[in-house]
């Protein structure tokens, strides 16, 4: 296995998700100046989205955290969600006092996950549970396609991109569940809201959303 490992380091070095650079001897996962540079989110900074009780992430949406989102999300760079799912388990051990039941994630339109061949949130849903020891469970389906939020400027049209976009599994019940919803950015918070608020109608007793980055 470390020859194998040593092989692919060869012939693949390992770069910094956030930066890019080719990582040097003992820098593990992302590299020195990176850990002190990026935007990092100051403890009790957080912000409000209707129908979630909280919104928390460990990084601002720009400079590295952005680049590397980008990678993330449209290089094909799914091997992240392991270094950004770290980030946001420790974001959520050490800013969310309440206790949680289970993990969810805003899903993907079908379409668009067979484009990209993974859905992001559910990446980073599914390493922040292995972390936590919290169930990760698909409570959402995005039921209508919609034009790429980012795309979008207003923060009325966002909202309206997405409205009434998502719903609860039929059948499911979350009758006083506690859930962590997790999404991959924050801008305006229209997604969140929208699947905090169906999560709601299915009965859960609070939903705290929890991202990589949210913009300010």
């Amino acid at each position: 296995m470390r020859l194998l490992r040593f092989l692919l380091d060869l012939l693949y070095p390992p770069k910094c998700p956030f930066c890019g650079r080719v990582l040097e001897r003992g820098e593990e996962g992302w590299c020195a100046s990176c850990q002190e540079e990026l935007p990092w989110v100051e403890p009790g900074d957080t912000r409000a989205v209707d129908f979630c009780d909280a919104c928390l992430s460990p990084l601002w949406y720009r400079g590295g955290a952005r680049e590397g989102m980008h990678r993330y999300k449209f290089g094909g760079g799914r091997g992240h969600a392991e270094l950004f799912g770290l980030l946001m388990a420790q974001c959520l051990q050490d800013r969310w006092e309440e206790s949680a039941d289970l993990i969810t994630w805003t899903p993907l339109h079908p379409k668009r996950r067979r484009e990209r061949g993974y859905d992001q949130a559910e990446l980073l849903a599914r390493r922040v549970g292995e972390l936590t020891g919290l169930t990760v469970e698909s409570t959402l389906e995005k039921v209508r396609a919609t034009a790429v939020q980012s795309e979008i400027s207003e923060e009325e049209a966002r909202k309206a991109n997405v409205k009434d976009a998502y719903r609860a599994l039929p059948g499911l019940d979350l009758a006083g569940k506690r859930i962590i919803l997790i999404d991959d950015v924050v801008t305006t918070g229209a997604t969140l809201s929208e699947c905090a608020a169906a999560l709601r109608q299915a009965g859960a007793a609070s939903v705290a959303g929890l991202a990589f980055a949210r913009a300010r």
